[in-house]
């Protein structure tokens, strides 16, 4: 539910996952794009419905800052090679290895193309795991779930470190600076209010943070 116009029509790094009509998910979707399209404070529209559950409000945001930095990172991709970027990093103080079990069982340094797309199939993989996100409204959230989701968004952070880091420029030069700031001013507002990232890792954009959210 983040509006980007100057994006429509352009490049995206993944598909965008999108909600089934009629569902709860869709319902408070559709109620967190009404809020954020009325202009409310951006700290005031991540609450918790009155009424709602927990899980599914988590659910929905998954999925949208998912779709979200999928669009920003898809704006310098190009610009953004095993090349230019051999870490995944944030500067030359932060450096984030890969691991998922599977290929990467202990952490590794890849590049940061490599990396944010093993991240991005990562967390499409859990989306579409209906055991972790149910489909339907009558079965339950793995009691797990907080904890994945906090996986989740720490990982999705990362690659806010890196866009900000390395390809703050190239934001700048094609006018998307404001939006991708919008975009995590949302998103910070959102893990903090619900603890889903430790306070240390979100260190790396401390200052940035304080220039934007000035209370």
């Amino acid at each position: 539910f983040f509006h980007i116009e100057m994006f429509r029509g352009g490049r995206t790094f993944r598909p965008k996952k999108n909600f089934k009509e009629g569902t709860q998910s869709f319902n408070l979707h559709k109620k967190a794009t009404e809020l954020l399209d009325s202009g409310v404070n951006l700290k005031e529209i991540v609450a918790l419905p009155e009424g709602e559950d927990i899980n599914e409000w988590l659910a929905v945001h998954v999925v949208d800052f998912f779709n979200r930095i999928n669009l920003i990172f898809g704006t310098v991709c190009d610009f953004c090679t095993e090349e230019s970027c051999p870490q995944m990093s944030g500067g030359p103080q932060y450096e984030y290895h890969w691991k998922d079990d599977k290929m990467y069982k202990k952490p590794t340094s890849v590049p940061a193309p490599k990396y944010i797309s093993l991240l991005m199939d990562w967390v499409e993989e859990i989306i579409n795991d209906e055991k972790i996100f149910p489909p339907m409204p009558d079965i339950p959230f793995p009691k797990t779930f907080k904890k994945i989701v906090q996986q989740i968004f720490r990982r999705l952070f990362r690659v806010f470190v890196h866009v900000y880091y390395h390809h703050f420029d190239k934001l700048t030069s094609i006018g998307a600076e404001a939006h991708t700031n919008t975009c995590y001013e949302h998103f910070y507002y959102f893990v903090t209010t619900f603890e889903l990232i430790p306070s240390k890792e979100l260190e790396p954009l401390r200052e940035l943070t304080r220039n934007l959210i000035k209370e």
